[in-house]
């Protein structure tokens, strides 16, 4: 239904959501999209959460996942997939786009603009991909202070905090750095680029009871791995966070190839979604009974003088 209808939106919080979810059952997957039609698909899927990756909407733009955007450039994005979708929304928030005051900003934005939670992570600018090298990591300490002042600023929004400390310092100093900043005031940790099977089961059985993401990445240092088996060794959230974007922007090298070489898209069409595949998602039939349900009963009125 439009997201118009007040009466269709979801009531609840949208942190509180996520928080149910994965305090609940099942691990929490969450598929990355980086626009509203990449959330409705998602959606029609059937998955009940979703993932904004700076990586993806950084390259949707057209440049490097380096810390170069703006807090209001994010929040667009996360206005467009939660007003899309309605689903609980977990970000990207890189570094926290400053110091204490900066990620207090940061997290009131994005709770303003309907992200459900946030991650935050401890390099310095500017950051890098967590599957690259020579990445640069803050102090702990500080990054410790980073996330006490998102659980302060936050009124509803899940704040994860994001390590990239195995890399460099290995899982005993992923470890130390996790469990400062669970103290912090974080709700749950995420090991970025943990490389083995063997790496992700340390770092679950040293973090015990603690909720954990994974991040499953294609072309990245973690090997490939499904939902169930991160589950399977106490991870309670996963995401697939530029999969989408990968998947579309070669669909769209090939489209715009193929126009080139033939002058024409006809050969592309059974890769295409139709016009009314494309109406069906957006739900322009709802939107248009909508229209027409308003202008039906606002009525002019005739003067009587």
């Amino acid at each position: 239904m439009p997201y118009l209808i007040s009466a269709d939106l979801p009531q609840e919080p949208a942190g509180l959501r996520l928080r149910r979810q994965v305090e609940a059952g099942d691990i929490v997957t969450m598929p990355g999209v980086h626009n509203g039609m990449a959330a409705l698909q998602a959606k029609k899927a059937g998955f009940d959460a979703l993932y904004l990756s700076g990586a993806a909407m950084t390259a949707s733009m057209g440049i490097p996942d380096l810390g170069m955007i703006t807090v209001d450039e994010v929040a667009f994005f996360i206005r467009q997939i939660t007003r899309a979708s309605g689903l609980p929304l977990l970000v990207d928030g890189d570094t926290g786009y400053g110091e204490a005051l900066n990620v207090m900003h940061m997290v009131r934005t994005f709770e303003d603009a309907g992200a459900a939670g946030v991650h935050i992570e401890d390099q310095l600018l500017p950051k890098k991909c967590g599957h690259l090298n020579d990445k640069k990591l803050a102090d702990p300490h500080d990054m410790a202070a980073k996330i006490a002042a998102a659980a302060k600023a936050r009124r509803n929004l899940y704040v994860i905090a994001r390590t990239d400390a195995a890399a460099s310092e290995g899982i005993d100093g992923a470890v130390a750095r996790a469990k400062l900043f669970m103290e912090a005031g974080a709700d749950a940790i995420f090991p970025e680029a943990l490389t083995n099977v063997d790496m992700f089961r340390e770092f679950a059985a040293r973090m015990e009871g603690v909720p954990l993401l994974a991040n499953m990445t294609e072309f990245g240092r973690t090997p490939y791995m499904t939902a169930s088996e991160f589950e399977e060794m106490g991870y309670r959230m996963v995401i697939f966070p530029v999969s989408s974007l990968r998947v579309a922007n070669k669909a769209q090298e090939r489209l715009f190839s193929t126009l080139k070489e033939t002058g024409s898209t006809k050969a592309m069409l059974d890769d295409m979604q139709t016009r009314a595949e494309l109406y069906e998602t957006i739900d322009l039939a709802a939107y248009e009974k909508l229209d027409a349900s308003i202008v039906a009963t606002v009525l002019p009125t005739m003067d009587k003088e």
